[in-house]
């Protein structure tokens, strides 16, 4: 892949394989009027393609990267872990915002994100409004007041 100066777009990644959890997702996004996109890939290897611009994203440019990525842990086929190490291995994507947004209560889990640079670590509240007020509350944050990194060869 040659690489180019990466472009911070205005979509938001949602990396997530349970329905309800990403329908909760965009419904506290819609409902606190983030304008941006939420485009959600629903396991690890997808994720990869679709930041990468590999397999069914082939066609993506791949320096258009999201604003922030909303990472789940627990994911088929490549764990999120993994997709956050290849977020940070990678030049073009080493500076991308990452919260992982997960049920996991396990402290390696957490300890193994701080590792590897992850921005936030967000655990899912049971709780449906609980739930939603978090989306929102990141979807906020993190499209509306967080500065993104400069790009790649600033």
């Amino acid at each position: 892949m040659t690489r180019g100066i990466r472009k911070v777009t205005s979509v938001t990644l949602l990396v997530e394989d349970n329905e309800d959890d990403a329908d909760l997702t965009a419904m506290a996004f819609g409902d606190a009027k983030i304008a941006n996109p939420l485009v959600r890939v629903r396991d690890g290897q997808e994720a990869i393609d679709f930041l990468f611009a590999r397999g069914s994203y082939a066609h993506r440019d791949p320096s258009e990267l999201p604003l922030v990525v909303l990472l789940d842990l627990k994911l088929p086929k490549l764990s999120g872990i993994d997709v956050l190490r290849a977020i940070r291995g990678d030049r073009q994507t080493c500076r991308l915002p990452v919260v992982i947004l997960t049920s996991s209560i396990e402290e390696r889990d957490r300890l193994g994100c701080y590792d590897l640079h992850c921005n936030s670590y967000v655990r899912k509240p049971v709780d449906y409004d609980q739930f939603v007020a978090a989306c929102r509350g990141l979807g906020v944050y993190w499209t509306s007041i967080n500065t993104p990194p400069p790009e790649v060869g600033s």
